[in-house]
């Protein structure tokens, strides 16, 4: 084991705190800013997430012929009858039929980055120009394939944005159907139409009462509505010269045709086979291929965007895009966050039934008996001082007990030494910190072993022994108990007793057995006082100074383990906003460990084992972790709106079901009563989430490089001593009078003998 006792100080830390005097929360103006960048984020994701899922999630990919004829009353007689191409815009609609012996071939659904460039080639070689319908989210995916119809003399119609059925669909979502298209040729090719080719459309004869609706508002938005003659049929893929034959129709039949062939929306390898066996031969039947416009005989509908339309389009296509590229890279996101979280859930399973066999089996060595100080800081703790006090004296172990007031100004000195207890030092300072009255105390113990607690926390009867058994090993240098929540009332409360639980106790059995224990919590914690000065005592560069302090001796080569029976009860924050607060005190404060002590990944030995395997798990899984847990539920939102709302339910219960398999198996662990385990699903949609804000928070403040100060928890005076341990573990008794084990202390040798 390494004994190198210089003082580890490492470089300042990412963000250090400012210089510590009165304890209080620090206003920290410049760093709302980021808030305002992180809602600006979320609104952006959150808009470009409803943009991509209207036009991947919203197409409607029915082929042409599921589409539903209704009644066809409304439809005027001269429609029925007369021509494929409609005009709607005036009181009297009018048609217009293509000219004898004209074929305007007709393709939709494109582009597509096979089809389309093969029935372009074959066009060519023919020189036939013919005219594409494109769907606008097909034209935004394939802006070159549009650039090159237009390019080659091709005319280009809207198919729509999303292939819909226009007829089955509110005013609303057609008009967006009709301008999303528009600038999304604007912005591909710098062009616009005014054909429409609704989708699930046919011939005039085949129009209905909600199609003709949509025909006439197309109309009255500046659109001709082309239809068919004659179907290839090549969406049934029937066979080449099926299709041949289809579209060539009887002999000797000189009437025009507006012809429907498909360039998308599958296999459309016959369609390209048989466009080089038809053109050919029809063109030896001596008909002309023709677009659509020129087949009626009207003005190119087809006309240059104007400079706003073409910059709309670009946006447009870009959003598509980025849209896109965003749900890939939250895909992959989602994927390493579930691989991270069940990584994690494996490791601590099973390093916790590890850690319980081996604890079993070994035990520590001949029994510790020497007398403890107890250093006990306080600030504005009269809430809850006595009970803390009290439940130190009422150990079943040798203890002195060292209250240092840190300039409180409720009374906390004053109180305690009221109290008139025996064995209790108060020592009175000016505010100065945390970190400075723990060293004052570490100054004025007598004891070599030093056990630790906050102000807010009592003791089990028998938690200083459990505490103190594993110093019977030298190489042992500090050691972690077991922090419980004392008020577990409501949901906070439960919530922060199943995080105590499940995360808290669950991580330590874990950072034990592979020996890169990070943090012994200023709860409840013990120290060779040795060690302790020989790191330099408890610093103060960091707002987490257990954490700090912990490091420090890892680093100095002192193995930290973890004793699960030594017991001790925290209050816990009572509502949301001191719990912030105090969260985001322990991250920030983590984080700034993390960074000082980030040299101990170029170590060997023990510092070596806290490098890369305890700052390795703090990073993975209580910072990358966390900051993508909000891509599970920016995935579970978008997936109840837009994909199957049964499978993400599904997949959320299965997460569930796993987080259930841990909190029950710590809480057996921890002699635990399974009750508050009920409220764990309600803990997915309100305490998860500000947990993760926490260190999105903190992640800001470090990166800015921001000071923060301590910031005090407010107290509740909810601290009761506890009765000896019935077999399960309940919250203490309130404070009495009596049953105090005064005999114990009588048998404190004097402190100055040492061990």
């Amino acid at each position: 084991m390494s004994t190198s006792r210089r003082r580890r100080t490492g470089r300042p830390a990412p963000a250090p705190q400012a210089r510590r005097g009165r304890r209080g929360v620090v206003r920290q103006g410049p760093l709302r800013t980021h808030w305002l960048l992180l809602t600006a984020l979320l609104l952006t994701l959150g808009a470009t997430l409803l943009i991509q899922g209207y036009t991947q999630h919203l197409y409607d990919h029915r082929p042409d012929q599921a589409a539903r004829q209704a009644g066809s009353e409304a439809v005027p007689e001269q429609v029925r009858t007369g021509g494929p191409v409609i005009d709607a815009a005036g009181p009297q609609p009018r048609t217009a039929m293509p000219k004898p012996g004209t074929v305007a071939l007709t393709f939709d659904d494109g582009p597509d980055p096979r089809w389309t460039p093969e029935i372009l080639d074959t066009l060519r070689r023919n020189g036939v120009h013919a005219t594409f319908f494109v769907v606008g989210t097909q034209a935004a995916a394939h802006p070159d394939l549009v650039r090159r119809i237009v390019a080659e003399g091709h005319q280009l119609g809207v198919h729509t944005f999303t292939h819909t059925d226009l007829g089955s669909q509110p005013a609303w979502r057609r008009s967006l159907e009709l301008r999303e298209s528009q600038l999304t040729l604007a912005g591909a090719a710098g062009v616009t139409s005014s054909l429409l080719r609704p989708p699930y459309s046919s011939t005039a004869d085949a129009l209905d009462d909600p199609a003709w609706s949509a025909v006439q508002q197309a109309g009255h938005e500046g659109y001709l509505t082309v239809l068919t003659t004659r179907d290839s049929e090549d969406w049934r893929r029937p066979g080449i010269a099926s299709i041949v034959n289809t579209v060539i129709g009887e002999p000797g039949n000189r009437q025009g045709q507006i012809v429907l062939m498909h360039d998308a929306g599958g296999d459309r390898m016959q369609t390209v086979a048989a466009l080089d066996g038809l053109l050919p031969q029809m063109k030896g039947l001596g008909y002309r291929f023709t677009t659509v416009s020129e087949s009626v005989g009207l003005p190119d509908p087809v006309h240059p965007a104007t400079g706003a339309e073409h910059w709309q389009g670009l946006a447009l296509i870009q959003v598509l895009r980025t849209g896109d590229w965003t749900l890939t890279v939250l895909g992959w996101l989602l994927y390493a966050a579930g691989a991270v979280s069940v990584l994690r859930a494996v490791a601590v399973l099973v390093a916790a039934r590890r850690h319980k066999k081996l604890r079993r089996r070994r035990p520590w060595g001949p029994p510790v008996t020497e007398p403890v100080s107890v250093i006990v800081p306080a600030y504005n703790e009269s809430a809850g001082i006595e009970a803390a006090v009290r439940s130190l004296l009422a150990s079943d172990h040798p203890v002195e007990i060292i209250v240092v007031d840190d300039g409180s100004t409720d009374g906390t000195a004053d109180l305690v030494e009221s109290l008139d207890l025996p064995y209790v030092r108060v020592i009175r300072q000016e505010n100065a910190g945390k970190p400075a009255a723990l060293n004052t105390g570490i100054a004025a113990a007598r004891a070599e072993l030093l056990v630790m607690v906050d102000g807010d926390t009592v003791f089990e009867p028998d938690a200083v022994r459990m505490l103190v058994q594993p110093f019977a090993d030298p190489s042992v240098g500090a050691v972690s108990g077991n922090a419980k929540v004392v008020n577990r009332g409501g949901l906070l409360g439960r919530w922060q007793h199943i995080e105590y639980v499940v995360g808290f106790n669950l991580d330590r059995r874990l950072f034990d057995l592979a020996e890169c224990m990070p943090t012994v919590p200023g709860a409840v914690g013990a120290f060779r006082r040795s060690a302790v000065l020989a790191a330099g005592g408890v610093g103060d560069e960091t707002l987490a100074e257990d954490t700090d302090l912990t490091m420090a001796l890892c680093r100095d080569g002192w193995r930290v383990v973890y004793e699960e029976r030594a017991k001790a009860w925290t209050e816990a924050p009572a509502s949301l906003s001191a719990l912030w607060r105090q969260r985001y005190r322990w991250c920030y404060g983590t984080l700034q460990a993390m960074w000082k002590h980030r040299g101990a990944l170029r170590q060997h030995g023990q510092a070596g084992k806290l490098g890369r395997r305890g700052l390795g798990y703090l990073l993975m899984f209580q910072v990358l972790l966390p900051l993508l847990a909000p891509v599970v539920d920016v995935f579970a939102l978008y997936g109840l709106a837009f994909l199957d709302p049964a499978r993400i339910i599904g997949l959320w219960a299965a997460f569930l079901l796993v987080q259930l398999l841990m909190g029950t198996y710590a809480f057996r662990l921890d002699r635990e009563r399974l009750g508050p385990l009920w409220s764990l699903p309600l803990q997915q949609f309100v305490y998860r989430q500000l947990m993760y804000l926490v260190v999105i928070q903190s992640v800001f403040t470090a990166v800015a490089g921001s000071r923060l100060r301590w910031q005090r928890m407010q107290r509740y005076g909810s601290l009761r001593v506890p009765a000896v341990s019935a077999g399960v573990d309940a919250p203490p008794e309130p404070v009495g009078t009596g049953g105090y084990r005064a005999q114990v202390h009588e048998a404190v040798r004097d402190p100055g003998q040492g061990t």
